[in-house]
Formats: structure tokens, C-alpha cells, sequence
């Protein structure tokens, strides 16, 4: 197959924000969740969801040139491979982080210019407050976004338990930890392990069900609370994936800080984050910091800049494990 041209690349990327459109709408209408009882005509969709007939058809039929739910000779419509990650009742579900990329996101990535231009958060300008601020005046969309952290975080957990070795911490502590999806995770594979889940109060108070749920409340104390003011002590290691890259460089300062004072002398510090390569080649992370740039105002690092927060902080980092995930633990020890 030729190679396309310069212009034909662009164009399709260019064109990017239709895919995720057409994916944001497939998923607030509940498209996969209609089809997995089987096939269903495009006027049998549209019936179930006041929608019109054409509309939808037109709709289906665009997701499915891309293998995203595929049409029939008799024009009914089914899942793919694809269209199962929209469904709701499917581990690994991607509809809740489509739903949540396709409304607030959407709108702060229209605003990029302004965040580039004056290096302020697009979200805070749309929406007149910062995210985790206005997750907490809107239940709904707080609960979305707790949903597409677990369909994001996933895949990144068991990659993260698979290359890294949590076996001798006695106490884990999982800062921001959260609806308590990684660090019940944790607890279920190291049964003799104990931890401490701190969060907002709001947050902590979603995540107790989950993990009563998880049948590990006997292990695991929920500490509501705010890391820019201090966190749990009598933890040996101190968990914080996707927090750091959520804040500019003084505010993830004082959040490091506020762990290694409440940290005992020989503890660890555990962040979870995407790690910047040098050169050009292609990099998720180099695109999510865009996301961090527009929404929560925050940055993802290199290493060097990981280095440079840590001693900043008064940690050593010691380490770097890679994942078979898009995240590396970034090990530190308090000095």
C-alpha cells in the first residue's frame, strides 16, 4: 500500500476530534450497552433512545469504517472488539473516560490557544474553578470521572504490579488514592500487606463501599484529608500514581514534602507516573501533558525533572521501573 502523503497525514489528524466525538456520543447514548443482547437495526437504536432514525445510522455507520460496532447485509448493527470497551458492564470499560473526554475535556482542549498563549488552565477559565473543585460541587460527574480513572488505571495496574515488587512494605499508604481501585488491588495480592487510603473527604467517603465491597475494610483505613496540608502517618511506603503530574512544580513540591515529614527514616516513595523520553518518537506522554496543561494545570516530567523535585523535596530518587504499561514507578527514599 503507498504511503500517504504529508498532506493526507495531517488531514487525518486534523480530523481526529470527529472519531472522538462520534465515540463520546455513541457512549452517552449507550450504543454497546443496546447491542449486547445482539444485533439491532439503526431505527430500533434510535427508539430506545428518542434519538432520530438517520442520524443514528449515520452514526453507527462511521464508527463502523473505523471496526468500532460493524453493520450487516440486512443493516443491523453489532459489537466488535472495539465496541465492547463502550459497553458499561464490561471490565476494563472505556464509556465512562469517552463520556468524560467528549464533554468537560473536550471543551478545555477548544481553549488550548488560550492555555499556550498565557500558560493559565483552559478548565479553570470554561468552568470558573479548577477540575477537582468543580468534581466536587457535581456528583455526576464526579462519579464518571471515579469510572473512567478505573477504565484508564486499569490496565496500568497490573502492569505496575507485574514489574514491581511490593512485598516486605507492612503499611502502604495511597495518597489520592481515589475510589480505592489500586490500592485494593495491592491488598489483594500481598494478603499480609495493610494500607491507608487518603483522599478528599468527599472522595474517601465514595471509596469506603468499594472497598467494603472488596472485602478488605479489616485492612485498609480511609483517611479523609488534603495532601497540600499534611498526610497519614506510620505507612512504610507512600503510593501517588497520576497525582504528581496533576500540579505545576511548587504545589507537587508540597505535596512530596508533606509525605517525607510524615514518613518514617528508610521509607519509600512510590510515584506512578508517565516518564518523558528524549528525542521524537512517539510518546503518550508527551500528549497527556497537554491534558495536564489545559485541565488540571499540571505537567508530566522527564527524568532529570523528576530528580530535580525530589531533592527538592528532600527524597533520593533510587530508581526507575518501567511497565508494560505507558507508566513507570519513580522509587524514592527519604534522605
Amino acid at each position: 500500500m503507498e504511503q500517504p502523503s504529508p498532506q493526507e497525514q495531517i488531514s487525518r489528524m486534523l480530523s481526529g476530534y470527529w472519531i472522538s466525538q462520534a465515540l463520546y456520543v455513541a457512549a452517552k447514548l449507550g450504543r454497546a450497552d443496546l447491542l449486547k443482547d445482539g444485533p439491532r437495526t439503526a431505527d430500533e437504536l434510535a427508539s430506545a433512545t428518542n434519538s432520530q432514525p438517520r442520524s443514528v445510522y449515520r452514526l453507527l455507520c462511521g464508527l463502523a469504517s473505523m471496526g468500532v460496532f460493524a453493520e450487516s447485509d440486512l443493516h443491523r448493527f453489532s459489537l466488535t472488539p472495539l465496541a465492547e470497551c463502550l459497553r458499561s458492564d464490561v471490565p476494563g470499560s472505556q464509556r465512562s473516560l469517552a463520556i468524560m473526554t467528549g464533554e468537560e475535556h473536550y471543551q478545555a482542549f477548544g481553549q488550548l490557544l488560550y492555555s499556550v498563549q498565557t500558560g493559565t488552565i483552559a478548565f479553570d477559565k470554561l468552568y470558573g474553578m479548577p477540575v477537582f473543585d468543580f468534581l466536587q460541587k457535581h456528583p455526576e460527574q464526579a462519579q464518571i470521572f471515579d469510572e473512567a480513572m478505573v477504565g484508564v488505571h486499569g490496565r496500568e495496574t497490573a502492569a505496575m504490579l507485574d514489574a514491581y515488587d511490593f512485598s516486605g512494605i507492612r503499611v502502604l499508604a495511597d495518597i489520592g488514592g481515589g475510589n480505592g481501585s489500586v490500592l485494593t488491588a495491592v491488598l489483594r495480592k500481598y494478603p499480609a500487606m495493610r494500607g491507608i487510603l487518603f483522599d478528599l473527604p468527599g472522595v474517601v467517603e465514595r471509596a469506603k463501599t468499594n472497598i467494603q465491597a472488596a472485602g478488605l475494610f479489616e485492612r485498609c483505613q480511609v483517611v479523609g484529608g488534603s495532601f497540600f496540608e499534611s498526610v497519614p502517618q506510620g505507612a512504610d511506603a507512600y503510593l501517588l500514581r497520576h497525582i504528581i503530574h496533576d500540579w505545576d512544580d511548587e504545589k507537587a513540591t508540597t505535596i512530596l514534602r508533606n509525605v517525607h515529614r510524615a514518613m518514617s527514616a528508610g521509607g519509600k516513595l512510590l510515584v506512578v507516573e508517565s516518564v518523558i523520553p528524549p528525542g521524537n518518537e512517539p510518546s503518550f506522554g508527551k500528549l497527556l501533558d497537554l491534558a495536564m496543561l489545559v485541565i488540571p494545570g499540571g505537567e508530566e516530567r522527564t527524568q532529570e525533572e523528576y530528580q530535580e523535585l525530589y531533592e527538592a523535596a528532600g527524597f533520593r530518587l533510587t530508581r526507575i521501573v518501567p511497565t508494560k504499561a505507558e507508566v513507570s514507578v519513580i522509587e524514592g527514599e527519604k534522605e
